[in-house]
């Protein structure tokens, strides 16, 4: 066994290697870029070492500076985690040849399945269903749309070297096609140092469903059961769960089978995922294969029991499978959800800064339930532009599918953010969405439930109850409080007439009362008495505590005269008045949203790629203005009206920050 690895990555999955490699006693090395120099993984890593500036094309995807910083530390191994250099055959080749061995697959095997198209070459030519699609390498926009359209529309774009959902695009016309391949091409060659691009057919209304094989070097390949993933945007994944509620026993293993197939066929040895496109009548197709441990590999853990961190370092010091497939039981269910550093409200642009709050819920098992977070942050890090937005990985595990996605709704409200925007809510809103809990899913799921993007969801029902419950929970805790200082009058009808409450949540008022209970306070609301117990403290982020029958999480932000909330999914301020204020608070002027029609604003911090027109120059409705690069993705800005460009404040290559005003228009 290995005495020290190096982790060729960064954020939430080196910290994730790094708590196995501890466990299993195995020193640690970490590398890391000028922006991640206060990195979580850097801390917690035995030794790190610097390997450049900022942009990953500078350090994280520099062969020799990973081999370098394995040969002045001694380290015997690198993993490489995903996206970077954990796919690329040249890498794990580069560190056979200085004595160096590579936790994942044999080089062979990459070539073999981790490059897109050469992996649907050897599918087909291994008899495998595959989707139609033309896998040569397409060097022209006019080339790929005269494929599309001899293959039907729509079709997808993908990056040969592609992953994580970069450089992907559908594409339903021709003018659709040509667009498509030059982001997909550009954001091909930024994130993978590779600009080829293959299309296929997509398939409509599908499901994308996975296999998790595991293979050693002595020939044994097994499968883990399977992820579904169709909750996607963008085809960046979005929620991930193990088992899929799709399949039944008979087609997972027949899935199961054809993956391990096709691993054996190239003579795989480490963890890799065969992904494939499925009917809501569970036929399916080959995908791709990824030659790499997945981002959602957690669900799998959680489900079988099983480390793959731990059996991929095993694999690679030369170790047999500790596990026969008979061995592979599959456990009750996990779902998992990415939290981004990105505004759901303003089309998920990407978001940067400072956390300011960051409090994950507690992680650990309690009535058979548990809870597990994956991330590479901490309260007062900073999320940066050059990199992935993740920022965290939740997972819940439970007995059943139900149960699972009710403990994952509960550990969402309960997980604190401030200082930057993030996708909580949206989150919040898929667990509550009674689609989704069903099962009936598809790729198409977000676009078909959003349709119009996604808004902040206003309380209602029961949910506006709970709220408005601990509003009045909270503010009568502080006027505890404050009653308590010294000197202050606690006459019998002062108390009384402070026992009446007006809540306005979301503007509107709802008389309450609060009476003394045998347990915490009692909530009169509409005749409705709530019983309401917490140990909540002024100052938690987190309301945590039972309303009524429910135990629930509220998240807390202070306001004046109340507090902006968030719970399953809405999100409203709650203003806590006497009658008295909520009377005079009635006759107040609403503020005025100011006109930002004649301006285009930056949507979020990025860097502009390219300014699409001139000054004086007339554009239409949806016509492109210019390019903005965050976090690795490009986004072209359109027009919302016809107008006239009237003044450019912008040009390539300027930085901005979120708002600032890229042009004006007449």
């Amino acid at each position: 066994m290995f005495d020290k690895i190096l982790i060729a990555n960064r954020g939430e999955i080196a910290c994730r290697i790094i708590k196995t490699a501890r466990r299993m006693g195995i020193k640690t090395v970490a590398v890391y870029s000028e922006a991640d120099r206060d990195a979580l993984h850097v801390e917690m890593a035995d030794e790190a070492v610097p390997i450049g500036p900022a942009p990953a094309a500078e350090s994280y995807l520099v062969i020799d500076k990973i081999i370098d910083a394995c040969l002045k530390t001694g380290a015997q191994a690198v993993h490489p985690g995903y996206g970077f250099l954990s796919e690329r055959e040249a890498f794990a080749k580069a560190l056979a040849a200085a004595g160096i061995v590579f936790i994942g697959p044999n080089p062979h095997a990459i070539a073999a399945m981790g490059d897109k198209i050469e992996s649907k070459k050897a599918a087909s030519a291994a008899g495998v269903s595959t989707v139609p699609g033309y896998l040569g390498v397409i060097e022209t926009p006019a080339h790929a749309v005269k494929i599309a359209d001899d293959i039907g529309y729509p079709v997808m774009i993908k990056a040969s070297a592609g992953g994580g959902g970069k450089g992907m695009r559908i594409a339903y016309s021709s003018d659709e096609v040509a667009e498509g391949f030059a982001r997909a091409t550009s954001e091909a060659a930024n994130s993978f140092g590779d600009d080829r691009v293959f299309v296929e057919k997509f398939i409509t209304d599908p499901r994308h469903i996975e296999i998790q094989v595991l293979g050693d070097k002595h020939g044994n390949v097994i499968y883990l059961g399977e992820r579904e993933c169709s909750i996607q945007r963008r085809n960046q994944k979005v929620i991930e769960e193990a088992p899929s509620p799709l399949l039944d026993e008979a087609t997972r293993r027949i899935m199961g089978e054809q993956a391990v197939a096709l691993a054996k066929a190239v003579g795989y040895d480490s963890a890799g995922t065969v992904e494939f496109v499925a009917g809501q009548d569970r036929s399916f197709f080959f995908l791709e294969m990824n030659t790499r441990l997945q981002v959602e590999h957690p669900v799998t853990e959680m489900i079988t029991g099983i480390d793959l961190v731990e059996e991929m370092i095993r694999v690679a010091a030369g170790e047999k499978l500790r596990l026969t497939q008979a061995d592979v039981k599959l456990n009750g269910w996990a779902v998992e959800s990415r939290i981004y550093a990105e505004d759901p409200v303003r089309g998920f642009l990407p978001s940067t800064g400072r956390l300011v709050t960051y409090r994950p819920p507690q992680e650990g098992e309690t009535g058979g339930v548990s809870v597990r977070n994956d991330t590479g942050v901490f309260e007062g890090g900073e999320i940066s532009i050059y990199y992935d937005p993740m920022i965290a990985k939740l997972v819940t595990h439970a007995p059943t599918r139900s149960e699972a996605i009710a403990a994952q709704a509960e550990a969402l409200d309960a997980f604190a953010i401030e200082g930057i925007r993030h996708n909580i809510p949206f989150l919040s809103a898929i667990m509550q969405n009674s689609r989704w809990r069903e099962g009936a899913l598809s790729t198409g799921f977000i676009a078909e439930e959003f349709a119009d993007g996604f808004k902040t969801i206003q309380p209602e029902g029961d949910v506006a109850i709970r709220m408005i419950a601990v509003a009045a929970a909270i503010d009568h805790l502080q006027n505890e409080r404050k009653r308590a200082i010294s000197g202050q009058m606690r006459t019998p009808a002062a108390l009384a007439f402070e026992r009446d409450r007006v809540v306005m949540l979301a503007r509107e008022p709802h008389p309450v009362r609060v009476d003394d209970a045998d347990e915490g306070i009692a909530v009169v609301i509409d005749d409705t008495i709530l019983p309401v117990v917490s140990r909540w403290v002024p100052g938690q982020p987190v309301w945590t505590g039972r309303v009524g029958d429910h135990s629930i999480a509220v998240q807390v932000r202070p306001l004046p005269n109340g507090f902006l909330l968030s719970h399953a999914g809405a999100v409203s301020e709650a203003r806590v008045y006497t009658r008295r204020e909520a009377e005079l608070a009635s006759l107040m002027p609403e503020k005025q949203v100011a006109d930002t029609g004649k301006v285009l604003l930056c949507p979020m911090p990025g860097l502009v790629k390219a300014i699409l027109v001139k000054v004086g120059q007339e554009v239409k409705v949806g016509e492109p203005l210019c390019m903005v690069e965050a976090m690795k993705m490009e986004n072209v800005l359109r027009a919302e009206r016809d107008g006239t460009i009237a003044k450019i404040n912008a040009k390539e290559g300027d930085s901005l920050a979120v708002d600032a005003v890229i042009m004006e228009f007449s």
